[in-house]
């Protein structure tokens, strides 16, 4: 198993597993930069990128959570996942590029339709409004 698929395997132990802080943490490499579906600009650094992931674990990660798909090119996978927030059916994919340690190096969340990002917008929000408190 390669680095990036032992990785790989790891996102899934988190996503499974109760969204551990923990275990992303050491998931995540130290230059790790997170690219939002709603936020402009790359957020760099793994303790944003962390307060982003755990952020979206506890907005997505619900019980109809689950992936659909996966592409795997070498170090770059795609995941397809659906999940429903409030009565609205959400469809996005998680792009992650691993660095050659195994560590997510790259990480870039897109959402469709549009009232879907809008609610994942709005509890996101309060979600790192409420981890900054």
């Amino acid at each position: 198993m390669t680095t990036a698929h032992a990785g790989l395997a790891k996102w899934h132990a988190y996503m499974e597993h109760g969204s551990d802080p923990a275990l992303l943490a050491d998931l995540l490499a130290e230059d790790a930069v997170f690219h939002s579906p709603v936020v402009h600009t790359p957020q760099a650094g793994k303790a944003i990128v962390m307060a982003y992931l755990v952020a979206a674990s506890h907005v997505l990660g619900n019980d109809s959570f689950r992936y659909v798909r996966e592409l795997v090119d070498g170090d770059e996978m795609m995941l397809e996942f659906v999940t429903e927030l409030d009565g609205i059916a959400i469809n996005g994919v998680d792009i992650i590029r691993f660095d050659a340690k195994g560590k997510i190096s790259d990480f870039k969340v897109m959402i469709r339709p549009l009232k879907a990002i809008n609610k994942v917008w709005e509890l996101m929000g309060a979600q790192l409004q409420k981890a900054k408190a």
